[in-house]
């Protein structure tokens, strides 16, 4: 899938929820939900892959590496804060849609007020 799709896809499932925002930040797209909750990152300081950081609950980062290091990474600058980096350009046909909406939401949900996560519905 090519980069353009790829943000094209990105921006559809961020902008789907409550409040989101979009803004460049340290040059890539990113989504604000007051504050940000995903970026896009494209060959990050020569990194070959394209990507997404995204906040996430406490424990998902560990999990998420840990099961799946060949699509789950801990992402420079923002991984300690427990952020989550997900590879887009792993799977031949592009990313899974569902997953990569299920780390956005939860990635929302974390950041996001509580009476905007709650417009979500129960979480997981």
């Amino acid at each position: 899938m090519h980069p353009d799709e790829l943000v094209e896809r990105l921006r559809q499932v961020c902008l789907a929820l409550p409040e989101t925002t979009e803004k460049i930040s340290h040059g890539s797209p990113s989504w604000f939900v007051r504050r940000m909750f995903v970026s896009y990152v494209g060959h990050h300081h020569g990194d070959e892959h394209l990507a997404i950081w995204a906040a996430a609950p406490e424990g998902a980062q560990e999990e998420m590496v840990t099961a799946d290091p060949e699509r789950f990474f801990v992402p420079p600058y923002v991984g300690h804060r427990g952020w989550l980096g997900l590879r887009l350009d792993v799977e031949p046909a592009g990313p899974d849609w569902d997953e990569v909406r299920e780390v956005v939401t939860d990635a929302y949900r974390h950041i996001a007020p509580k009476r905007l996560a709650a417009r979500l519905g129960p979480g997981p």
